[in-house]
């Protein structure tokens, strides 16, 4: 694996500035046989130099070269970072040059990968870099932010300290039974320490629902019967026209989706064809997509129109979404009001007017406001939740098997996986393919 590879770092396409990263064992050297300027065998580390591209005889760019010598490069290896004009062509050309010189591309996500297989990083350190490249509010670069820098490491490395310390006497009592000085481990001794740190995980388990709501972002359903103003709501929240607005009863007929970023929230908005009866086989494929976006939805938005009287297919709305996180929307308050709906937001998407209170309520329904980001106590992305409820399912299988008396050497298994799971987490106990899968999800040169 630890061969010479080179990848553009920057964007493709025409730009003021192209960052093409070298690395591998003979990194400096390749790029200093294709550079005129300083001996970049000689250079220090962190020090950059002016000079050419040549190809030959034939000057390809003016460049400037960043130099990291390994053990102290980002990814722990020999590192050359080319600072070249942002032209398409000439990018082409320097990277064409490298490719000639024994490079390989890399891989999506390669030098990362050689980072975390060097210990410059962890998993979630890795994440993290992938979560501060795609944030989209400041909850969420933040929180990339506080990973970098191991929060997360700290939260799991604590966890697996305790079991540790639960796994280390346990061997002791197995392997030294005449070991006076040390504790035995009873299932007296054992349950309430598995109880404790069960009621730890419960509450890093909660806190990272909302954390991934502020972090990735509110998949929000803007659901309703046909012509109570959702694709208005839409466009309302979007401030751009996304949706089709009619007077037409149906003309939603699949599922429009759009982003939205407001302060420290995002919204994901799939804006839903009208739920309704209907012999138009085209509008029931749309009708059958909305339900399926109701259930896939982190948020509901239930349209419901205040200028006429509430229907049958309004009740059955309110009936579908009754155990969704959702807010009832009474839109239409421009005109005349026929009809209240308890603990209803009334807006007009036609005026634009209530968009305000309605962030607020989505803020408030999605208990985002409770997100503590400095306390650090969540986890950041679904894989991460996953292995630590694996984890604790591991922790109370060996909480009943201590409750039911069982030998304490057959529960040291359960407490065994459960150390494992949480190893899952910052790649310390991760298998090779899943550690491929992960980084292929990188961008080149990343």
């Amino acid at each position: 694996m630890f061969d010479n590879i080179c990848a553009k770092a920057t964007p493709y396409g025409a730009s003021a500035i192209a960052i093409i990263r070298c690395g591998g064992p003979d990194a400096i050297k390749l790029v200093n046989q294709i550079f005129k300027g300083h001996n970049l065998t000689k250079a220090a580390s962190h020090t950059m130099h002016y000079g050419r591209i040549v190809d030959g005889n034939e000057i390809i760019d003016e460049v400037l070269c960043n130099i990291f010598i390994s053990p102290n490069s980002f990814d722990g290896e020999n590192m050359v970072e080319i600072n070249c004009h942002g032209g398409v062509l000439v990018s082409s050309r320097v990277l064409q040059l490298l490719l000639r010189q024994g490079f390989r591309m890399a891989e999506p996500g390669e030098f990362s990968k050689r980072a975390f297989l060097n210990h410059k990083i962890d998993l979630t350190q890795a994440e993290a870099i992938m979560d501060v490249i795609h944030a989209e509010n400041n909850l969420a670069l933040k929180a990339g932010q506080n990973a970098l820098r191991k929060s997360t490491t700290k939260l799991i490395l604590n966890f697996r300290d305790k079991l540790l310390d639960i796994l280390a006497k346990i061997e002791v009592n197995i392997d030294y039974p005449e070991y006076e000085d040390s504790i035995e481990v009873t299932h007296t001794f054992l349950l309430p320490v598995l109880e404790d740190i069960q009621k730890e995980m419960d509450v890093i388990l909660q806190n990272s629902t909302i954390s991934n709501l502020a972090i990735h972002g509110i998949k929000t359903a803007i659901v309703g019967k046909p012509n109570v103003g959702k694709s208005s709501i839409l466009n309302m929240l979007l401030d751009e026209d996304k949706a089709i607005v009619t007077d037409i009863p149906g003309t939603t007929r699949d599922v429009i989706e759009g982003s939205l970023t407001v302060g420290d929230i995002t919204l994901h908005l799939m804006d839903t064809a009208g739920i309704h009866r209907s012999d138009d086989v085209v509008e029931n494929i749309g009708i059958d997509r909305s339900a399926k976006a109701i259930n896939q939805a982190d948020l509901v938005l239930v349209v419901l129109d205040v200028s006429a009287p509430l229907t049958e297919e309004d009740k059955e709305i309110l009936h579908m979404t009754k155990d969704k996180n959702r807010i009832v929307i009474g839109n239409k308050i421009d005109k005349p009001k026929v009809v209240d709906f308890d603990g209803a937001l009334y807006l007009s998407a036609k005026n634009k007017q209530g968009l305000k209170d309605l962030i607020q309520s989505i803020k408030k329904v999605t208990n985002i406001y409770e997100f503590d980001i400095d306390e650090g106590k969540y986890l950041a992305n679904q894989r991460q939740i996953h292995l630590m409820q694996h984890a604790k399912e591991a922790l109370k299988q060996a909480h009943t098997a201590c409750q039911a008396g069982m030998d304490i050497d057959l529960i040291e298994i359960d407490i065994k996986q459960a150390f494992d799971d949480l190893g899952a987490i910052t790649g310390q106990s991760t298998p090779e393919e899943l550690i491929t899968a992960l980084f292929t999800k990188f961008c080149l040169g990343k």
